[in-house]
């Protein structure tokens, strides 16, 4: 049987920067929320957390029909670490790891996801990131001996400085998609001109 993590989608934000919620912009006919979301489930996960707090109740209609778990962070604004807090806790105590992946990050596909994962299963023990130029990020697949120190987490880093710590050993994979989130109208933009 092939191993495979959780994933734990990040969609709290307030979207301050772009001016209204950017969970429900259109991509391709549907609300970002829904695309990440359909691109979570696309690798058969063992199962997908989706953390709202902003907006919650109406990005949790943008969900209907998928296959998802859908956790609301009342501490959304304390920041992304919290969310994060918050997914990991959702998880059942069976996960083996989350792939926490960000609501906004419209340039990550499927097969991105599926680097991730084949990665990973070499190396379940270790943290595997993606990376662009030199830097790590999310998507990132965190095993389950890290949950606690993912809880313990504060502001509005996430999982940064776990990622960027060299004594973790994390593994990285480069995915010049993780490098465009969608934070103001004008990513939209530079999202279509890559594709």
């Amino acid at each position: 049987m092939i191993a495979r993590p959780w994933v734990v989608l990040l969609a709290a934000g307030a979207s301050r920067r772009f001016g209204s919620p950017k969970q429900l912009a259109r991509i391709g006919g549907q609300t970002l929320l829904r695309r990440m979301a359909r691109i979570a489930l696309a690798g058969r996960p063992a199962g997908c957390v989706v953390v709202l707090g902003a907006r919650a109740e109406r990005l949790r209609r943008e969900l209907a029909g998928l296959d998802v778990r859908v956790v609301v962070n009342s501490r959304w604004r304390a920041g992304l670490s919290r969310s994060l807090a918050a997914g990991v806790a959702a998880l059942p105590p069976d996960a083996r790891a989350a792939l926490v992946l960000l609501a906004d990050q419209a340039a990550i596909g499927p097969a991105d996801l599926e680097l991730l994962r084949a990665c990973w299963r070499r190396a379940p023990r270790r943290i595997v990131a993606a990376c662009t130029e030199g830097k790590f990020g999310p998507p990132a697949i965190l095993p389950r001996a890290v949950f606690p120190a993912l809880r313990r987490l504060r502001g509005d880093a996430g999982a940064r400085d776990m990622l960027r710590d060299p004594r973790r050993g994390v593994v990285g994979i480069e995915l010049p998609g993780a490098a465009l989130d969608i934070d103001r109208p004008s990513d939209l933009a530079g999202l279509w001109r890559r594709g």
